[in-house]
Parts: structure tokens; C-alpha cells; sequence
């Protein structure tokens, strides 16, 4: 489990693609970091198998490349990274399972001299359980939704939060993973069972 709340920036130094895609990406912290252990990669969680000092290896499956913008991955990208929450660790944003919904794209932007307002657009499918006020990760960080348009809706971010992460760099057009709060999943995934056997 994670809790959106992103640690610094890795960066890509390595891929090798075949049967599965292993990526290697120095993290900012590798501390007490073991094989086998789970990483946040920008909303993902993946794997650590491979351990060099702060260079970490993961392999990414067929299926993750898919569903999520990791496929767009080349050498020298930043990624967001969060290392696993462990028993006793204080939840600062809230809890993540790291397993991506889908892909949003960023329909605009407006930057101010300390702020950015980023506005994303999701399929059409996602567009029910994006909730005014409600929360959301993209690309791993733990947000506060804003105003809901449609499929479009609006987040807006803080100094520390365009410092440490990647979404500053993100441009208008540009991929971004979308992880839906659990608790609002399930609430309207139940609605939605409740009317269709009413119905």
C-alpha cells in the first residue's frame, strides 16, 4: 500500500525490452530497500529485483505496459517515487494499491508564479467515479479533486508538490496514470448494482 504522498524523483538510466521490459532507475532513497520489496513508479506498483545502491531494476509486464503511460518510458525520463507504507508510518495523503484504473490525458494547464492548476481529461468509463472534492492519484500523488466538467476535471498544486514531483513537466497532450480512491469505487460500484436490480 501507498499513500500518494511522493518521495522525490527517480530517474531512468536503463531498459532492456523483451518477453517483459526491465527498467532500472536510480531512486532518490534505496534505504532498507530488499528484492522483492514493492515501489510506487509514478502510480505502478512494481517490483524490486535487482538492488545496486540506488539503482533499482524492475521488470514491467506486457499487461502494465498497456494500461498504463510507463510504455511511453525512454532513458533519462523522472518517474515519481514512493516506497511501500509500512505498520506505523503516519498516512499523510490516502491509501493507494498502486494498481492503475487508466490513463488520463492533460487537456490544459495554467501555471502561476507559485501554483499550477492542471486540468486532465479520462475516458468516458471513468468519468462516474471522479467526484468533485473526492480523491485521486495521478501519477502517484495523492490530489484533491476540483471542479468536475464532463469527463474533464481540475487539480491544483502546491509548491512542494510541483518541486518534488514530475507534473510540472507535463505539457498539455501528455499521458498521466489515474488510480480512483477505493472507498469511492466501491460506493459507486454499489449504487450502480443497487439501480441496475431495481431497475
Amino acid at each position: 500500500m501507498f499513500t500518494g504522498i511522493v518521495q522525490g524523483q527517480g530517474k531512468v538510466i536503463a531498459m532492456d525490452s523483451g518477453e517483459y521490459t526491465k527498467v532500472t532507475i536510480t531512486l532518490p532513497n534505496s534505504e532498507n530497500l530488499r528484492i522483492g520489496d514493492s515501489v510506487s513508479v509514478s502510480g505502478v506498483c512494481l517490483t524490486a529485483v535487482q538492488i545496486q545502491d540506488t539503482d533499482v531494476q524492475f521488470d514491467i509486464i506486457p499487461e502494465t505496459l498497456s494500461r498504463t503511460n510507463l510504455k511511453e518510458l525512454q532513458i533519462g525520463n523522472h518517474v515519481n517515487i514512493e516506497r511501500a507504507l509500512k505498520y506505523g508510518d503516519e498516512v499523510g495523503g490516502h491509501l493507494l494499491s498502486g494498481h492503475i484504473m487508466g490513463v488520463g490525458t492533460i487537456s490544459n494547464r495554467h501555471e502561476g508564479e507559485e501554483i499550477l492548476d492542471i486540468s486532465v481529461k479520462v475516458p468516458e468509463e471513468m468519468s462516474p467515479f471522479i467526484v468533485e472534492k473526492g480523491y485521486i492519484a495521478i501519477d502517484g500523488i495523492s490530489l484533491t479533486i476540483g471542479k468536475v466538467n464532463g469527463c474533464n476535471f481540475s487539480v491544483h498544486l502546491i509548491p512542494e508538490t510541483i518541486r518534488l514531483t514530475t507534473l510540472a513537466s507535463k505539457q498539455i497532450g501528455a499521458e498521466v496514470n489515474i488510480e480512483i480512491d477505493s472507498m469511492t469505487q466501491i460506493i459507486v460500484q454499489t449504487v450502480r448494482k443497487h439501480l441496475e436490480e431495481n431497475s
